[in-house]
């Protein structure tokens, strides 16, 4: 009697658990379907945006084959890169402010909760002003636009679905991921990403958002995309115990490389933010110059895939190799402090393959036991996103996911390990972190200020 009374008092207990935990259940379905919606968004933006940026890259390229034959091409290509890039610094400082550069940051922001999640205006204004920029020409890559474009479509499905507070910052990461995975084919590497750099930890509601979304936004931008690795590499030989040597060498150099880059660029946007040359007189300056370089040589400018691929492939002689990192080195720098938007990724990979693939020219002609030019680049672009993103895990994955080849793992990570802690010995801060203290400032001055409607 006595064990009956106790099942039936312990009944209520047992019916309410279960119905917390249907209903626990069904809320984290409800959050994994809207983290799915927000993906597959993102997906289908950051496709088109990126169709629309190659269709961009092959009309400069025409246009700039055409001015050998017809030289009174030249100065209306001058001309329209300049005006290009005079109009997207205007749709950024005129209407919209929080769609300057790369846009991760802003991200970045909004998931800490530092700042507001920001208008819907954001979208097309990175939309638009990102085709204008770096179809232009200038040294940015399409991964900073994406981001931020998945972040402000998360915004918009959070809000028509009434999800607040923490759940709308989750749901802003997982459409940054979105972007990312969109952007450079590479949807691990989206994910994980986001959650070592933007959100910062791997709880459940976290992993869920960025993964899910991650894999919504892979597929579906995969119904415009053709599939396949980004870049093709050589056929890498297996790594020796006897190249260790020159792998720490590049470690070393990619450190040191990694902060100065972020103190370069940070230094451009100090000299942007001080100059009182309005903001579109600057753009048109920087998009005329590069509108020269694209005349002299157009395939040096916009994104740079095309740099990185050759990176890859080890061709190149030692000298043109450095003047490839010299130039789109200060190509990029310079692109970037014309606060059009616009990403750092895809010119920080340039830049890292080409101080590998300069090692490992210069290597070879030292030592033919020394790991293969090509690998060098590959090692190169991971180590140097390591030293100046401070992210190790996303660096690896990236360049594995992005060239499909995992032959050269362990020596990438035994060069990233070197690279962040000559990065971290330097006092280097990671780039996106202090972008990120610039933006919340900047959106704290936008606040007060009045902005065109």
């Amino acid at each position: 009697m006595i064990g009956g009374r106790d099942s039936w008092l312990r009944r209520p207990r047992a019916v309410s658990s279960i119905g917390h935990d249907v209903a626990a259940g069904s809320e984290l379905l409800g959050f994994a379907a809207v983290a799915a919606v927000v993906g597959a968004l993102t997906g289908l933006a950051a496709a088109t945006f990126r169709v629309a940026l190659t269709w961009l890259a092959d009309r400069r390229s025409d246009i700039s084959g055409w001015t050998h034959h017809h030289w009174w091409l030249a100065p209306l290509v001058v001309l329209g890169c300049a005006a290009a890039t005079a109009l997207s610094a205007w749709l950024v400082h005129g209407v919209e402010p929080h769609a300057e550069g790369s846009g991760i940051p802003r991200v970045e922001a909004v998931v800490e909760g530092r700042t507001e999640p920001g208008r819907f205006r954001i979208l097309p204004v990175k939309y638009v002003g990102g085709l204008l920029s770096i179809g232009a020409g200038l040294a940015l890559g399409r991964e900073g636009p994406s981001v931020q474009m998945g972040g402000n479509i998360a915004v918009i499905v959070a809000k028509l679905t009434r999800r607040h507070g923490d759940q709308l910052r989750l749901l802003v990461a997982g459409g940054a991921a979105a972007g990312l995975a969109t952007a450079f084919n590479a949807p691990i590497a989206g994910g994980v990403f986001v959650l070592e750099e933007l959100v910062r930890r791997f709880d459940p509601k976290a992993t869920i958002a960025t993964l899910i979304a991650s894999a919504a936004g892979f597929a579906s931008a995969h119904l415009l995309l053709p599939s396949g690795t980004e870049f093709h590499v050589v056929h890498l030989q297996d790594p020796r115990l006897s190249q260790a040597g020159w792998v720490a060498l590049l470690g070393i150099l990619a450190g040191f490389t990694g902060v100065l880059y972020n103190r370069s660029l940070m230094g451009a946007l100090r000299v942007a933010d001080r100059s009182r040359l309005p903001v579109e007189a600057r753009g048109a300056v920087i998009g005329a110059l590069v509108g020269g370089l694209v005349l002299l040589g157009p395939t040096m400018v916009g994104g740079g895939d095309n740099l990185t691929e050759d990176a890859l492939l080890g061709s190149g002689t030692l000298a043109a190799v450095v003047g490839v990192l010299v130039l789109r080195w200060v190509l990029g720098v310079v692109s970037y402090a014309a606060c059009t938007p616009g990403g750092l990724f895809a010119p920080m990979l340039v830049v890292g393959s080409h101080l590998g693939l300069a090692l490992g020219v210069a290597a070879h002609l030292i030592d033919h036991g020394a790991p293969e030019p090509a690998g060098f680049a590959l090692i190169g672009m991971a180590a140097l996103f390591t030293a100046s993103v401070h992210a190790p895990v996303t660096g690896i994955v990236l360049a594995t996911e992005m060239t499909g080849t995992t032959t050269l793992l362990s020596p990438t990570l035994g060069a990233c390990a070197i690279a962040m802690t000559v990065a971290l010995m330097l006092r280097g801060e990671g780039i996106y972190d202090m972008l990120t203290t610039r933006a919340v400032t900047a959106a704290r001055a936008n606040a007060s200020s009045p902005v065109v409607s």
